[in-house]
């Protein structure tokens, strides 16, 4: 019997290039070459595909794969586009489809479907890149009180995120993160413990399993930024300690916000846990799986490896066929 040709797809055109060549690369050493005949598809930086380091185009790459492992994040691979292409070239793929990518990865409208479905959410204001500083500065102070957490609206990986005090380091902010898009959100900031919750889902529909919560602690005065995820890596994450009450209210807010989005097979949810209750911040529908990141930390908690967990996640995306 022939193997299954799988395409893991790494790299792209976005900010977070070399975080998905790891997570790509994780994907393909647990691959096993007894079962599967595996693909290394690299999308360069600037757009051009390869397969197995040969020129290609989605079109070519459809006839050469059964099944693809979507291993990048961020731009193009995490916000619908890339979900778009397979959709029309009729290649099955794992993760979230064209509509719950999209809006996941639009902090934004994201936010306010979570809101509609009675989760806690940090309050927050939009800023566009061609909105006045003074009439921006106006509504935060009308709002929101400081300190502030600044973050691109559609951006993955804790890229270009900030916290700001002042409304100098603000405008600094708010100029870092519009770098990376033409909206930001000024965020109040939370005081609490930070959790993340990976979620797996069941076959046939039959619900999703949360995986062990984990607790993310880091140095003073620290954010949990992409230098702190992916550089110094200065932060720890551990078995997260909740009460009943703690465990279940992350729970519901959980599953509310993967059906309310549509996500489907893995994804990543990070909250605050304050005094008043759990405030979701965002949804990772691409978390990064290179080793020691966070959602391999908990499938490790969960007795599930790697190579078992990729097995599993390609059989969700045949099962869509």
């Amino acid at each position: 019997m022939s193997k299954l040709r799988v395409g893991v797809v790494r790299g792209g055109p976005g900010s977070e290039y070399y975080v998905s060549l790891k997570t790509g690369g994780s994907v393909l050493a647990a691959l096993s070459p007894n079962e599967y005949d595996a693909r290394d598809v690299l999308i360069t930086n600037d757009g051009q595909w390869h397969i197995d380091g040969v020129p290609t185009t989605p079109e070519k790459l459809a006839r050469s794969i059964d099944v693809a492992f979507n291993a990048l994040h961020g731009e193009f691979g995490e916000d619908g586009k890339i979900q778009k292409i397979f959709d029309i070239f009729g290649v099955p793929y794992t993760g979230s489809t064209v509509v719950p990518s999209a809006v996941g990865m639009n902090k934004e409208l994201a936010k306010r479907r979570f809101a509609a479905v009675g989760i806690k959410v940090p309050r927050a204001v939009s800023v566009s890149s061609g909105d006045e500083t003074d009439d921006v500065l106006r509504e935060i102070r009308s709002e929101l009180r400081s300190p502030y957490i600044v973050k691109p609206a559609s951006s993955g990986s804790s890229v270009g995120v900030s916290f700001a005090r002042t409304e100098d380091e603000l405008i600094s902010a708010l100029e870092r993160a519009l770098a990376y898009g033409d909206k930001a959100l000024v965020e109040e900031y939370i005081r609490g413990r930070e959790i993340t919750v990976g979620v797996v889902d069941a076959k046939n529909g039959g619900g999703s399993y949360l995986l062990p919560p984990l607790e993310v602690f880091l140095p003073d005065g620290a954010l949990f930024d992409y230098q702190a995820k992916y550089g110094d890596n200065t932060y720890r994450a551990e078995p997260a300690h909740l009460s009943g009450d703690e465990y279940s209210a992350i729970e519901r807010a959980v599953s509310r916000a993967h059906k309310s989005l549509g996500v489907r097979h893995y994804a990543r949810y990070d909250f605050i846990l304050a005094d008043d209750g759990a405030y979701l911040l965002e949804v990772n529908t691409l978390p990064a799986l290179m080793d020691g990141a966070l959602l391999p930390r908990a499938l490790t908690l969960h007795d599930l490896s790697m190579p078992d967990f990729v097995d599993y996640v390609i059989s969700l995306a045949l099962q869509e066929k």
